[in-house]
């Protein structure tokens, strides 16, 4: 399978899942706009990466909870590759907080980052793809948690429902324009968001329990995923998601 020729959007794209998708696509001859709002070091390392897979990519400093910066990542897309196939929807964080702990400014944090931008970059990148023809891919990188309540976690797992919807709402609209709307759902995934689980032993040993392949996702099997569905193999996948959590979402073992 081959995505030559074609341009993709990484949102959170220097770091953890984002960095392993980027690669991924990068593998697959996809010239790559990497989205980051911190760390220009780790962008400028992962774009040198991508030059020695034999794509182009850019980083594009943006803030993906600001229409303005999302409609720049289209641009700068547009203006350096000349069009936009494939938009991965993937900046996401959380507060770990509980709704009777939740602030204001943590809610409206997490539903800017994790929400809003999954909704505006799905329309802003749908907008182009239409324009410039061909149909196009929009993949939004969810959670188990868009289905499966954690508790102690309560606006992460709003943000994530609401994207489940966003994907299978946008993916009906969209489909007369042969755009593809699908969402991944990892369960726990070894990443920088993941690290007070991962350094805490008894914590890594309790989730581990709990995920019947017995252990955390790697980014790369992520990003394995996002890879099929940005080509043809995945050409008649739509308004779903898609489940990569080790068999967690079904287990009898409690968290």
């Amino acid at each position: 399978m081959t995505l030559k020729d074609k341009v993709a959007i990484v949102t959170g794209g220097n770091s953890g899942i984002g960095k392993a998708i980027a690669l991924e696509l990068a593998r697959l001859d996809a010239n790559i706009v990497i989205d980051y709002l911190v760390d220009p070091t780790a962008t400028e390392a992962l774009e040198r990466e991508i030059a020695e897979l034999g794509d182009q990519s850019i980083g594009v400093e943006a803030d993906v909870s600001k229409i303005a910066d999302l409609q720049k990542l289209v641009d700068a897309a547009v203006s350096r590759f000349g069009r936009v196939d494939i938009m991965v929807n993937n900046a996401g964080i959380e507060t770990r907080t509980s709704v009777l702990d939740t602030t204001e400014n943590q809610y409206n944090k997490v539903m800017d980052v994790n929400l809003k931008s999954a909704f505006f970059g799905t329309q802003i990148a749908a907008r182009q793809m239409i324009k410039q023809g061909g149909g196009g891919r929009i993949i939004n990188i969810t959670s188990v948690h868009e289905d499966w309540p954690m508790p102690g976690n309560t606006a992460y797992c709003l943000a994530k429902g609401g994207m489940r919807m966003l994907t299978r709402t946008a993916g009906l609209e969209l489909a007369p324009h042969n755009i593809l709307v699908v969402g991944v759902g990892p369960g726990a995934v070894a990443t920088p968001i993941n690290l007070s689980t991962m350094n805490d032993p008894a914590k890594l040993k309790q989730l581990d329990a709990a995920i019947p392949l017995g252990r955390m996702a790697r980014p790369e099997e992520i990003a394995n995923v996002v890879g099929f569905l940005a080509g043809d193999g995945a050409s008649y996948l739509t308004a779903t998601t898609i489940f990569a959590d080790g068999g967690i979402m079904h287990s009898s073992v409690g968290l």
